[in-house]
């Protein structure tokens, strides 16, 4: 790899096809399929699994055990917790109904997008079809099925909205006023002070559970 801008160790199998950004370390055993994108400066941990023509940004952290299947796309600055998986088919069968071994042309790929910043908890099950939000947070063992808002904190089986995180990872605050105001709702970082604007409708469902 003297030739090449990334590091990769050499029990790593990697794709002539696949293309990987300066700075970029992939540790051992990972294995990256043909036409995946994956940025700069990323980190993938022992034993990943990138599959074929997946998309991940600049500065994405993959830890140890994460399988990422055709379909997702991960933007910059993801962090994917220890054997997290995505899926890729809604309907999942090894064969078709007459017995026949399913072949890539009996399958429809449904795609999963995770915005900049968010992360993913170790053995979180991410089900396709489904986006994830800027600087959202997933909790360890969550098994998400329904889109998750910016800032948005969701855990559980199946993952609910239980708040929303600062991008410093801590959860923000929020104190009732009396105001008709439309538009986002302020939410404040007791741990950095910052002001975090949340999506209104958002705001409404995470009330609305609590």
């Amino acid at each position: 790899m003297a030739n090449k801008p990334y590091f990769a160790h050499p029990s790593s199998n990697i794709s002539d096809a696949a293309q990987i950004g300066p700075g970029t370390k992939i540790w051992q055993q990972c294995q990256i399929r043909e036409e995946t994108t994956l940025g700069a400066s990323c980190i993938l941990g022992k034993g990943v699994y990138i599959d074929a023509r997946v998309k991940i940004g600049n500065q994405v952290k993959i830890q140890n055990g994460v399988s990422i299947y055709e379909g997702v796309t991960l933007e910059d600055g993801v962090f994917c917790g220890p054997h997290c998986v995505f899926t890729n088919d809604l309907h999942p069968r090894g064969i078709n109904p007459d017995g026949s071994l399913k072949s890539p042309d009996d399958w429809e790929i449904t795609p999963t997008l995770v915005r900049s910043g968010a992360s993913i908890g170790a053995n979180a099950a991410i089900v396709c079809g489904i986006t994830i939000g800027h600087w959202a947070m997933i909790g360890t063992g969550a098994v998400v099925t329904h889109d998750v808002p910016d800032y948005g904190l969701v855990y559980g089986n199946p993952a609910q909205l239980f708040g929303f995180v600062c991008p410093c990872g801590h959860k923000l605050a929020w104190w009732p006023k009396r105001d008709m105001e439309e538009g986002p709702i302020t939410m404040t970082c007791p741990e950095c002070s910052a002001k975090v604007k949340i999506d209104r409708a958002a705001f409404r469902r995470w009330r609305d559970t609590v």
